[in-house]
């Protein structure tokens, strides 16, 4: 079943429908946006390496699909269907796509 609703203040989207690898690397639909937030599905091709960076604000991810490593203050995270990370601003990490992965990132 397909279900996407948008009102001013409600957005109801299916993400995992709207999966897709077809681009090498990194691709990014964003979802919902306001002025203190921005919701997008990342997709990220197997194998692509996102170097260490870090983002001025608090970021949540949330593993949809596929698999890949996080690497965070130094250690690796497993990613997988189902795990959710929360980074504060400023911390460097860098992410490795093992298989294709889908993330959900606020």
């Amino acid at each position: 079943m397909s279900t996407t609703h948008s009102s001013v203040t409600t957005v109801v989207v299916q993400l995992l429908q709207r999966i897709n690898y077809d681009k090498p690397g990194v691709s990014r639909q964003v979802i919902a946006k306001d002025e203190h937030t921005t919701s997008a599905l990342v997709c990220i091709a197997a194998g692509t390496l996102i170097p260490e960076h870090s983002a001025p604000r608090t970021v949540c991810l949330t593993v949809l699909d596929g698999c890949g490593t996080l690497t965070l203050e130094g250690q690796d995270i497993a990613l997988e269907p189902g795990v959710f990370v929360r980074m504060l601003p400023n911390v460097p990490h860098a992410l490795q796509a093992i298989d294709n992965l889908a993330l959900l990132h606020v």
